[in-house]
């Protein structure tokens, strides 16, 4: 990092922006062979590597949660290495949730293409402020990075979004998987104490995930 100590602090804050940014590109792009962090030949680089065909495909919501996430990352789409982009298809159907979860490495905008659901994030300690909204179709959401959010069905019909995040790999993290469905298992012992339940609780809970 640059000393920036001789600079005007609003210069400094400016530049230090600029550093915190991601990386520009050195190239147009960098396709990747599926399982292998090595960039293609450019000479053997096709339209099919930018392609992908699947987001017209309704997601299987019979599940537990009622959902389904059917993700375009760039292990999805290799021609999305390096460009810092992302996006998903979210199918909940009616009364259904997206269970809470945060991305790491991705603020995420999500738009509603059809139905009706609540939607809310949770800032970072110590307020804990919840932001909630009702959305309809057309309407658009923002999530920043790293927080905590939800989406919820609280209508009769099936809904359909639209997630773009601002990372080829946002990662996820599913809160109710990484608290109580940890392998090797967090001691119940921990999350008695976190969370202030009974340790039989706790081992339903570790037993439903």
């Amino acid at each position: 990092m640059a000393n920036l100590s001789y600079l005007p602090p609003v210069l400094a804050l400016s530049l230090l922006v600029v550093f915190a940014a991601d990386a520009s590109t050195l190239q147009d792009y960098c396709v990747t062979i599926l399982g292998n962090s090595v960039c293609k030949d450019p000479k053997l680089v096709e339209a099919n590597d930018f392609f992908f065909s699947v987001l017209h495909i309704a997601g299987n919501t019979t599940n537990p949660t009622g959902s389904r996430v059917t993700p375009v990352f760039a292990a999805q789409l290799p021609g999305l290495n390096t460009l810092g982009i992302s996006m998903a298809r979210v199918d909940i159907a009616p009364w259904g949730i997206n269970p809470p979860h945060s991305h790491p490495r991705a603020t995420e905008i999500f738009t509603v293409l059809e139905g009706t659901l609540e939607v809310g994030f949770i800032t970072s300690n110590p307020e804990n402020r919840h932001f909630r909204k009702v959305l309809q179709k057309g309407d658009v959401f923002v999530f920043p990075i790293g927080l905590i959010h939800y989406q919820r069905n609280i209508g009769n019909a099936h809904v359909v979004a639209i997630a773009a995040l601002s990372s080829q790999n946002p990662g996820g993290i599913t809160i109710g998987n990484a608290m109580f469905g940890a392998t090797p298992e967090i001691a119940s012992e921990v999350l008695v104490k976190a969370f202030q339940l009974d340790k039989t609780i706790i081992n339903y809970l570790q037993s439903k995930f």
